[in-house]
């Protein structure tokens, strides 16, 4: 089941940890090699202001936290999708683009007509992972519309890339 974690569970320490924890591990594999040092993606307090939010999409079965997503409304008028991951054992089963459907059409529902993500990519070698992100996102229809700087939208982070990176903005009609 998919759905918008509810405000009251921000406080449920199973919730923001199990979350934390299958993102950072997601992350430190997609973004192997492009820190300098370890850097966790996402910690259980800023899960727990994301479901106070209202802004955690978690996908589970059962009890088992298997993926989950950030989505937003963006100032700018898109709706923006994020920090979408999935078990890795649940990879190759459609959850992943359940995820990003369920974000699109929460991005619908509050009266967004384009869909934003953003993909961080090596400049001068081919990561497996963000290639495939890359693939996925434009078989998707996400199409890049900016290749920006990481210190235009994070300054605090862009000291901390171990290897010159493009920040990649995709958007999608929805």
């Amino acid at each position: 089941m998919i759905s918008i974690a509810p405000q009251s569970s921000a406080a449920d320490p199973e919730l923001r940890t199990g979350v934390a924890d299958l993102v950072n591990k997601v992350y430190a594999v997609a973004e192997d090699g492009l820190w300098a040092g370890e850097v966790d993606r996402t910690s259980p307090a800023e899960i727990g202001a994301l479901i106070d939010a209202g802004e955690l999409v978690v996908a589970r079965d059962g009890a088992e936290i298997i993926g989950a997503a950030r989505v937003q409304r963006l100032p700018s008028g898109e709706g923006e999708v994020g920090m979408l991951v999935t078990h890795p054992a649940r990879r190759g089963a459609g959850l992943g683009g359940d995820l990003l459907a369920y974000a699109e059409d929460w991005a619908r529902g509050q009266g967004r007509h384009t869909m934003q993500l953003e993909l961080l990519v090596p400049k001068t070698w081919s990561h497996p992972v963000k290639e495939f992100l890359r693939g996925w996102y434009t078989r998707s229809g996400y199409r890049v519309v900016r290749v920006t700087d990481l210190a235009e939208s994070f300054p605090a982070l862009a000291p901390r890339l171990a290897t010159p990176c493009d920040f990649l903005i995709f958007n999608k009609p929805l």
